[in-house]
């Protein structure tokens, strides 16, 4: 059994549950969305260019910003198996779970700024994924409804505020402790600059929230997340698609951007192959392309995540043929951790440089390489390399009284 499952069989039932539910209590589901989530990263990366075009082009968009949307969704499930899924832990092992939220939190955040330190190409996620911790941690005890009320108005809100902010530091970003370690990301790179500024990212995490308070075990709360997710997904891009072509002069001043890139702004709908919000307009706020931190951005990714990670639950639980084909994938789920720095330390190892755009056959072995490791691994230990480290990081946890 994965390390999630037997977490998520402690928060849910075990037995066969009754009329309107799905026959399988721990969601698996959820490891085979992580996996997918870190393969995806993995396409992002060592992948072929989306600007070539064609099938595998486009297959290879699919993959950017979402993926890694994905990871930071599930971040939240993952913060609540620890303190309490279907009800916040309290008293003694109440205290013990936000220490080790801390503890977690504090060890990616070290852990990235090193990746980020070693000049790797990728765009390290982890430090940011430790502060997306930090900051939503006061928020574990409220329940489903508070915190996606929370989640929507983070999204509405907060990249109009990141917008401002960006366009304040682009006149001259503070230094010192703010910038602290040189050449990694510090603070003002953490919130608001970087490639997964807090600011817009944090509503990701409380939708996750929201979504694991759930009982996902019930087939009419998955439908109605299936509709919720599809639907956000519509509203985002579509209503994006809408702003870019009713909205007078928008294609033509993004077109012309600093953050163009040479493609055509008509996909930025969806699509980042343009180039990005360089922040000299505002209009650069109605794209939803997946690293342009704007609201329909963030509603579009956070309905694809939704979406995901229900049609991973009920795939899972509906067709045994189907989890038996899906567990390399679920193993590396499981080890999500291990999967992604061993892909970022193989990109340094191997002197890749140019991300995205390696031959296909250098993603399919990247590919083959974790899932055979992970599916092997997962035979004889319950945890991936990494994951039994940051547990064994959480130990002094238990000494909280």
């Amino acid at each position: 059994m994965t390390r999630n499952a037997q977490e998520s069989a402690l928060a849910t039932p075990t037995t066969a549950p009754q009329s309107g539910r799905t026959p399988v209590g721990r969601l698996i589901g959820v490891d085979l969305a992580r996996g997918l989530a870190v393969l995806g990263m993995y396409a992002a990366h060592v992948g072929p260019d989306p600007a070539e075009g064609g099938v595998t082009g486009h297959l290879m968009e699919l993959a950017h910003g979402r993926a890694s949307a994905l990871f930071a969704f599930l971040a939240g499930f993952s913060l609540l198996l620890i303190t309490g899924r279907r009800a916040p832990k309290t008293g003694r092992a109440g205290r013990q779970a936000v220490a080790k939220v801390v503890i977690r939190a504090l060890v990616l955040l070290a852990l990235g700024t090193a990746l980020t330190l070693t000049d790797t190409p990728v765009e390290v996620i982890l430090a940011f994924y430790g502060l997306y911790f930090l900051l939503v941690l006061p928020l574990y005890r409220l329940g489903a409804r508070t915190l996606a009320i929370i989640a929507g108005a983070s999204a509405l809100v907060l990249p109009q505020i990141l917008y401002v902010v960006q366009h304040a530091l682009n006149s001259g970003e503070p230094g010192g402790i703010w910038t602290w370690p040189t050449g990694a990301d510090g603070l003002v790179s953490l919130l608001f600059t970087g490639s997964y500024p807090a600011l817009a990212w944090i509503p990701f995490v409380i939708a996750g929230m929201a979504v694991a308070r759930l009982d996902l075990t019930a087939s009419a709360v998955r439908t109605r997340l299936a509709i919720t997710g599809v639907s956000l997904a519509v509203l985002g891009h579509g209503g994006s698609w809408l702003a870019l072509h009713l909205v007078p002069g928008a294609m033509v001043t993004l077109g012309t951007s600093d953050g163009s890139e040479g493609g055509s702004v008509a996909s930025a709908w969806w699509s980042d192959t343009w180039g990005w919000p360089s922040g000299d307009t505002p209009l650069g706020l109605l794209v939803a392309s997946p690293h342009s931190e704007t609201t329909l951005s963030v509603l579009a990714n956070t309905g694809v995540a939704i979406t995901v990670l229900v049609g991973c639950l009920a795939a899972v639980d509906s067709s045994p043929r189907f989890h038996r084909l899906a567990r390399p994938v679920i193993a590396v789920g499981a080890m999500s951790l291990t999967a992604y720095v061993f892909h970022v330390v193989g990109i340094r190892l191997l002197g890749i440089e140019d991300l995205p755009g390696s031959p296909l056959h250098v993603l399919l072995g990247f590919v083959v390489a974790v899932t055979v490791f992970a599916t092997l691994w997962s035979r004889y230990f319950r945890r991936g390399p990494l994951e039994w480290l940051l547990g064994k990081a959480t130990k002094p946890a238990e000494l909280v009284r």
